[in-house]
């Protein structure tokens, strides 16, 4: 009997985030301050070196040769000033931590607790990977869910790490996730593949850039107002499309 729908790598990966949470927050507890932090600095480290492999695609040949000889670092670097205007236009960082300030609120952390933190690093890191968008995508054509399933089980330790250090906000940041992952299933189902390769590598590539701004941050090295730049996601395949097409 199937009993797949529409959704479901979504859902587990909704579960996975709140259940590797929990675990996280249940061992954390029993933890000291220092370990806490420490397995702060581990998950960012990781962070980075994930950054490190999402760059691989720069020197791809499907990369290389969709877009115009000299351009490829170019278009990244349009994707994300591009995709940095419209953010800090919209104030996408004040709005994400708006929203966690209020969540905070809602479930009674106290102000001087790393809810907002746990939150904000934890929606972001979870949902600005290509496995998010093209995982759902797939998810929504029905043509499986393994991309998502994949990153479910990364972001089941991930969770775990951040929740033991930063508490109940990653927990909560499975719903901003599951929203955004909920609206690019819709896609998936109503529109179908809409990426070619080389727009792939060039929101991949974006991504990764944004996961060294979380890295650096959780590493407490620099602040960089992530959600200002996740519009670059969006803006680097028709940046890839457009430079392809008409360059």
């Amino acid at each position: 009997m199937d009993l797949s729908f529409p959704g479901m790598g979504t859902v587990i990966n909704v579960f996975a985030i709140v259940g590797g949470s929990i675990l996280g927050i249940f061992i954390g507890g029993r933890m000291s301050s220092r370990t806490r932090a420490l397995l702060t600095d581990v998950v960012g480290l990781t962070v980075l070196l994930g950054a490190a492999s999402a760059f691989i695609p720069l020197w791809s040949h499907r990369y290389i040769a969709g877009v115009p000889k000299g351009w490829p670092l170019l278009t990244i670097l349009a994707s994300l000033i591009f995709g940095g205007l419209l953010g800090s236009a919209l104030r996408l960082e004040d709005r994400l931590e708006s929203l966690g300030e209020r969540l905070r609120v809602k479930f009674r952390a106290s102000g001087e607790s790393t809810f907002v933190e746990g939150f904000v690093s934890a929606s972001l890191l979870f949902a600005i990977g290509p496995l998010a968008i093209l995982g759902s995508i797939s998810d929504g054509m029905s043509t499986g869910i393994d991309q998502l399933v994949l990153k479910s089980s990364l972001d089941f330790f991930t969770s775990m790490a951040f929740a033991a250090s930063l508490g109940w906000g990653v927990a909560v940041s499975a719903l901003p996730v599951g929203i955004y992952q909920g609206i690019w299933t819709v896609v998936g189902i109503f529109l179908g593949s809409v990426l070619d390769g080389y727009q792939v590598d060039a929101m991949t590539i974006a991504g990764g850039v944004l996961l060294i701004c979380i890295g650096l941050r959780l590493l407490r090295i620099k602040e960089v107002a992530v959600g200002n730049l996740l519009p670059a996601l969006v803006f680097a395949p028709f940046v890839a499309w457009g430079l392809h097409a008409f360059i």
